[in-house]
């Protein structure tokens, strides 16, 4: 035997200890929290319930597929009801089981199934789900107007952007990531699934191979130009920064987003074929790192103290240095991604940028204008895609449910 359990075995082991708690809230907080991997490794689960949301200082995981939706509802009331039904779902998403009571093939067979199914089988794969809010969810339709955080302001238009309004945006979104893509695909699926009628799907993406470490346990990644990514990103480990830059607080001016934090997005594509025919030095002067061990200019290892000075003026490294921006960080953890060709037998690819913040305002924003206007960078990459999202404290337990005191 090889330590795993399947979700259908699991749910089988625990569905007696399934009870309903609230509108649409099905799963235990005893149930949620049963392991159903026993080698402990990225086939296990992490908890649903806590003060934040999981999938933000969550260590990494390996893939990611990411969704916007728009509310196609204008009843208050069914909004409350799909986020109540969806935080049930995710509970037990997130620990290895199906997203419905009767599950793939429990139901009746006249009846369309609680699960779609691709899944069974496979463990958790540490998959977490992570919602949030965007600023045209507080318009006048379900009364919420009055609510908007002031740090959920639009974003402004920064110079070079090239967004496409049609993969920008979005009422609500969900970020699924996990070791395994099967399982990130399959819990957005379900969700979509549970939503029908309610909600519809503006745009997604699909992102692999984590372009940021959120944990000192983790090694460094690379993007797709062969860089490390995020070396001095925030860490789950750096718990007073976190509470400085990360976590949004009462005094900020939303009581509701206590807890929670600023999710900012931006699809980047890379001219990989431009930056392919590129000197290694040149290259290697745009970050302002090394391409092999990712020491700063100057210096021999990563980790090394960066010497802003000894770098271009308009190295990428400088420009969104915390020291340029008034001491602004932002906890990164985005992913790359091939969408296939454009046609013209160039790649699809790049970064699927994900950064999450106390408030954007003063932290992403800043960050951006100053690279969008002088990052050498600039000359192989075009952002098409970009979205702000508020995304609310954690569940506390079964009888909540994401986003609840935003409605209270």
């Amino acid at each position: 035997m090889n330590g795993r359990l399947s979700r259908r075995k699991v749910f089988g082991l625990g569905a007696a200890g399934v009870a309903a708690a609230g509108a649409g809230v099905i799963a235990s907080r005893s149930l949620v929290e049963e392991p159903v991997a026993a080698d402990g490794g990225t086939a296990a689960p992490f908890p649903f319930y806590g003060e934040h949301q999981a999938g933000i200082v969550t260590p990494a995981q390996d893939r990611l597929h990411f969704v916007a939706f728009d509310v196609v509802t204008d009843k208050r009331a069914e909004l409350v009801d799909l986020l109540q039904e969806w935080t049930a779902a995710a509970a037990r998403l997130t620990q290895g089981r199906e997203a419905g009571a009767l599950g793939a093939v429990g139901g009746s067979p006249e009846a369309a199934p609680d699960d779609t199914g691709e899944a069974l089988g496979l463990p958790a794969s540490g998959l977490t789900l992570t919602i949030g809010f965007g600023p045209s969810l507080f318009d006048r339709r379900f009364g919420l107007a009055e609510r908007r955080p002031a740090a959920l302001a639009d974003l402004p238009k920064f110079p070079g952007e090239q967004l496409v309004p049609e993969i920008s945006g979005g009422d609500l979104c969900v970020q699924a990531c996990a070791h395994d893509p099967q399982v990130a695909v399959h819990a957005i699926r379900n969700l979509t699934r549970i939503g029908f009628g309610k909600v519809s799907v503006r745009w997604s993406q699909l992102g692999f191979g984590r372009t940021s470490s959120t944990s000192r346990a983790q090694v460094t990644p690379r993007n797709l130009m062969g860089f490390k990514d995020g070396t001095n990103n925030m860490k789950l480990e750096d718990a007073a920064l976190l509470r400085d830059q990360l976590w949004a607080r009462a005094e900020d001016g939303a009581g509701w987003m206590t807890g929670g934090s600023y999710l900012v997005t931006r699809k980047i594509r890379m001219i990989v074929e431009t930056w392919d025919r590129t000197s290694l030095r040149e290259q290697e002067e745009i970050f302002g790192r090394s391409k092999g061990e990712g020491a700063p200019v100057g210096r021999k290892n990563e980790f090394d103290p960066v010497d802003l000075a000894a770098m271009r003026p308009d190295a990428h490294v400088r420009l969104a240095h915390p020291s340029s921006h008034g001491g602004a960080h932002l906890l990164r953890r985005g992913y790359n991604y091939v969408d296939g060709s454009d046609g013209l037998g160039r790649l699809d690819a790049g970064l699927f940028f994900i950064a999450y913040q106390r408030d954007p305002r003063t932290q992403f924003v800043p960050v951006q204008m100053g690279l969008a206007r002088a990052d050498r960078l600039n000359e192989y990459i075009k952002h098409v895609s970009s979205g702000v999202f508020a995304c609310p404290p954690g569940v506390r337990d079964a009888g909540d449910y994401w986003g609840r005191a935003l409605f209270s």
